[in-house]
């Protein structure tokens, strides 16, 4: 009888179907995989030790503002979805991001007809406990490097909700530029969304040589940019 597998010989044996296990960002404190579903496990406990204020929401759909368990109900199937529902023309590839080893949040990729438009996006959310330490920004660039030059991407988008001076410095520190405001619902109130834009040129003009990319080509059709 096969006796159990620790974490690396799970993450393997996943790979050898589906690929996206195998995908790996690497910068010099941090990496970030498609999590497991223990480590799944591990990213319900960052959220529930918190990761932003209370009093402030930073995000424009306030799921922090569910009380578990039904949070971490919702929080799982909006996981497992974006594994599930995944399609070269639609997809997003949830970055789970380990620093020395621990589990402190997610950085995500996404893209809607990429083969044709080149565009992706980027969302996250990081542990209160491990902010204020530039991990913000480090695992947003290990995200574009993987948009850029993995997979070829010509713009990244991303924006922001006014007071968020957090994301706000984060992507400015990274090149992106201006890009309007939309009025958004937060809370049942109005609140200034920010939207910005990071073209293919300032990204290669600021771009790090210090984040490598392992198992991109076991899946590169997968993210509907083969060839």
């Amino acid at each position: 009888m096969e006796g159990p597998s620790g974490p690396a010989d799970l993450r393997a044996r996943l790979a050898s179907y589906q690929p996206l296990f195998g995908l790996r960002v690497t910068t010099p404190r941090l990496t970030l995989q498609l999590p497991t579903d223990p480590e799944l496990l591990e990213l319900l406990g960052v959220v529930e030790r918190g990761v932003h204020d209370p009093a402030v929401m930073p995000f424009q759909v306030a799921w922090t503002d569910v009380a578990s368990p039904r949070r971490d109900r919702e929080s799982l199937a909006h996981w497992w979805g974006a594994r599930a529902n995944w399609r070269p023309t639609d997809w997003t590839w949830i970055g789970a991001v380990r620093v020395d080893g621990v589990m402190v949040g997610i950085q995500d990729l996404g893209a809607r007809d990429f083969p044709t438009v080149r565009e992706v996006s980027t969302g996250s959310f990081l542990g209160r406990e491990h902010q204020g330490r530039g991990i913000g920004t480090e695992m947003r660039a290990a995200v574009l490097h993987l948009a850029f030059e993995g997979l070829g991407a010509e713009r990244a988008r991303s924006g922001y909700l006014e007071g968020n001076t957090a994301s706000q410095r984060v992507s400015e520190a990274l090149g992106y530029v201006p890009n309007g405001v939309d009025t958004v619902v937060v809370r049942g109130t109005p609140v200034r969304e920010h939207r910005l834009v990071l073209e293919r040129s300032v990204w290669e003009s600021r771009r790090r040589d210090d984040i490598t990319i392992e198992g991109l080509e076991e899946c590169r059709e997968l993210f509907g940019a083969g060839g």
